[in-house]
């Protein structure tokens, strides 16, 4: 199949000429030429793209297309739709990474012949680092504890254990379970009726695609080795998922690249891990890589497995065993026992298996209630290490003091298989208004000498806003407190922040984890200074914001000037206009939406990537998109080098016809952000371009500009004032209601 297949939205349309959707909308109703829609809806035709691009030539409106917004419309307008594309071209990229001449040889001639060879090529590639696989559906792959060779899943024989009644339920005493044992008890409690939909078997999770498969992709694999050629094919692949990701949020839940580092330095080093929740692989692509790494993942979710699978591939030489399949009902690696296990589970899932897992070994330390599905992954993950292992989950906080999870909890603390909880603060992981917890748990090798349980809670270190905890302070403080009482089995007491706990302390009714509650309170020695200091900074802050309060305004006729939009300025040179990426070098300091409207300095993070991110400078002024606010801000010293954030356009005035202040005071006004908005569902979203302001001359721009900047100043005094005054009723509460200020 030709590019000429491909097809393009109206909003892809746009991004081709550089121009707004309304432009587009109107090129349809006054040029009888413009190209007929080939698909889509009614309300959202799509139209091939090569017939737009030829239309757009002709008009003169064509705007040059950068490869990477090129190679990622060619994605988006595949005809199997962009996860089958991005499969296609991960296994692309990872043949060119691994194996250059092959797809050379490959791809020199017609599509035809490309989608015919590369099968073969593929195949040259992939076995070597998944394993053998086949066409379509794939084999199912599961890696021996003796060995890293891939094989066909043999029939099981699970041992005998000992499982516990669940909770609630006749007695309560542990009994002997075999695979016969569970036949017949199957047989006698199972309700009449129909039977359960049958759970489909584990399969792997990468399948070779076939040549007629291919073929459709021909035009966009030649575009992305070309955009491996300028990037590096794993920063290609990171470059596109990571666009797939950000167009489809509601889809996937990621693990936030500070969070994922976190987890994996507490498991420490390892030769063979397990992600039983992969996702999107961000987990295991925090690992630090070892010699003979073999990494094993398995997610429900083919595609998204699929890509996990080239993801990790492309990331690092370790072999990767990935697997497609309901973990819980189906798990793809019985036999495996890892060094380490690292999930991220999904939350209170109700549907996880509970009537058909009543007498699964796995649940060695109790049979997870109905609404306990986080603690079947514990248990899971506890059943895949080898002894003295060491797994690390992502938990909701509600796990660590529900009642109906207080009898695993306690047989978790005795046998010593749970070794910490760690309370993070708000904002860490999705959902981000709930502090997680992190817990850390290791498989018994013997009963433990001196059992305690460490307990630590950051919830102090939450950023402002939505910007996104101080992940230095958390790891600092997470992993001084974790190593210590790994090593020692104890740990000083740390108050407010960590302590070792003896398990006989938690053994109570209620066996409650929480770190909050069983951590002693800051050391309130210098709380009432600490106050003072809040104080004496407040009144300070007031009195500036005194000083700055504007003078009283004269009242005048409403002004006639001749207007200009910012979209007019950006053609004629006089401001550069520049959008916010979705990656970055690594560690530098992400301006975001979320600080611009705040007020504070750059506190995001972006995927670590080759893309060339857009950095601020002095004078530069930033306009969030999204939220419907008319809040700009004109970059200063303290801000300046930062990467400009997604939902971002960065307006760089020249300086010889436009002051940035003055630019940024009129791009405030309320009826200019009105008429500048549209509406999509429940969001609006602001059209720069459109933003208007007057036409004055360089000197008159200056007196308004000197005017918006000491608006500006007094707003943020004001700011600081009211974080102060929060601070300080905080501070007034906390010391009233512990006794460390007395009331009078």
């Amino acid at each position: 199949m030709q590019d000429n297949a491909t097809e393009v939205t109206a909003a892809g349309i746009a991004r081709l000429a550089g121009v707004g959707r309304a432009a587009v909308s109107n090129w349809r109703r006054r040029h009888a030429d413009f190209p007929k829609p080939v698909g889509g809806t009614e309300t959202s035709p799509s139209f091939a793209r090569a017939e737009v691009e030829t239309w757009l030539r002709d008009q003169g409106k064509l705007a040059e297309v950068p490869l990477r917004e090129r190679v990622w419309q060619q994605l988006v307008g595949h005809p199997e739709g962009p996860a089958a594309a991005l499969t296609h071209a991960g296994y692309v990229l990872l043949l060119i990474h691994d194996r250059p001449a092959s797809w050379l040889e490959a791809s020199a001639g017609s599509d035809e012949r490309l989608a015919a060879l590369l099968p073969t090529a593929l195949e040259q590639a992939v076995t070597p680092r998944f394993g053998p696989v086949r066409g379509e559906r794939g084999v199912h792959a599961e890696t021996d504890t003796a060995s890293s060779t891939a094989v066909n899943r043999p029939v099981t024989v699970n041992p005998p254990v000992t499982v516990n009644t669940p909770e609630g339920g006749p007695g309560g005493s542990p009994a002997p379970h075999t695979p016969a044992a569970h036949t017949a008890l199957t047989a006698l409690t199972a309700p009449a009726g129909p039977a359960a939909p049958a759970v489909p078997a584990p399969a792997a999770a990468v399948h070779l695609p076939t040549g007629p498969q291919l073929l459709p992709s021909a035009p966009l694999l030649r575009g992305v080795a070309e955009l491996a050629a300028e990037l590096g094919a794993r920063q290609a692949f990171e470059f596109l998922l990571g666009r797939h990701l950000d167009a489809n949020p509601r889809q996937y839940t990621p693990t936030p690249t500070e969070l994922a580092r976190l987890m994996a330095d507490l498991a420490g080093p390892a030769r063979t891990v397990l992600d039983p929740a992969c996702g999107t692989g961000a987990l295991l692509r925090a690992l630090d890589a070892r010699p003979g790494q073999e990494l094993h993942a398995q997610d429900s979710a083919p595609e998204l497995a699929a890509l996990t699978a080239l993801r990790l591939a492309l990331h690092g030489p370790a072999t990767v065993r990935a697997a497609v399949g309901d973990t819980l009902r189906a798990d793809a690696f019985p036999r495996l026992r890892a060094d380490t296990v690292l999930c991220h589970p999904p939350f209170n899932e109700r549907n996880w298996g509970h009537d058909e897992l009543a007498y699964d070994p796995r649940w060695e330390y109790g049979f997870p209630a109905r609404a306990e599905s986080e603690l079947a992954w514990v248990q899971h993950a506890l059943a895949r290490l080898r002894d003295g292992g060491t797994a690390v989950l992502l938990m909701p906080p509600a796990t660590a003091s529900r009642r109906s999870g207080r009898r695993i909890r306690a047989d978790l603390l005795r046998r010593g298989a749970l070794r910490a909880v760690v309370a993070l603060p708000v904002g860490a992981a999705a959902p981000y208004n709930i502090p997680l917890h992190l817990w850390v748990l290791r498989r018994p090798e013997k009963a433990p000498g001196r059992p305690e349980v460490l307990l630590a809670d950051t919830g102090q270190f939450a950023g402002e806003g939505r910007g996104g905890p101080d992940w230095g302070a958390v790891r600092d403080v997470v992993l001084d407190a974790w190593r210590a009482h790994d090593r020692d089995g104890t740990l000083q007491e740390r108050p407010g922040l960590a302590r070792s706990v003896p398990v006989i302390e938690l053994l109570d009714d209620d066996v409650d984890l929480a770190p909050a509650r069983h951590l002693p309170p800051p050391a309130a020695a210098d709380g009432a200074e600490q106050l003072a200091a809040v104080r004496e900074c407040l009144d300070e802050t007031l009195r500036l914001v005194t000083g700055l309060t504007p003078p009283p305004a004269t009242t005048a006729g409403p002004a006639r000037w001749p207007l200009t939009t910012v979209g007019e300025l950006a053609r004629g040179s006089a401001l550069v206009m520049r959008t916010g990426g979705n990656g970055g070098p690594t560690r530098v300091p992400v301006l975001t939406d979320h600080d611009v409207l705040a007020g504070t300095g750059p506190t995001g993070t972006l995927p670590e990537s080759d893309d060339e991110a857009v950095l601020t400078r002095a004078g530069d002024v930033v306009v969030p998109v999204l939220g419907g606010g008319s809040v700009v801000r004109v970059v200063d010293g303290t801000t300046a080098g930062a990467v400009l954030g997604r939902n971002l356009v960065l307006l760089r005035p020249d300086p010889a016809a436009l002051d940035p202040w003055f630019l940024a005071g009129f791009l405030r006004g309320t009826a200019n952000n009105r008429q500048a908005s549209s509406y999509a569902s429940t969001a609006t979203r602001l059209d720069v371009r459109r933003l208007q302001l007057p036409r004055l001359p360089l000197d008159e721009q200056r007196r308004y500009g000197a005017r918006f900047r000491a608006l500006d100043e007094f707003e943020r005094a004001l700011r600081h004032a009211g974080r102060l005054g929060d601070q300080l009723v905080r501070g007034m509460y906390d010391g009233l209601t512990d006794g460390t200020v007395p009331p009078g």
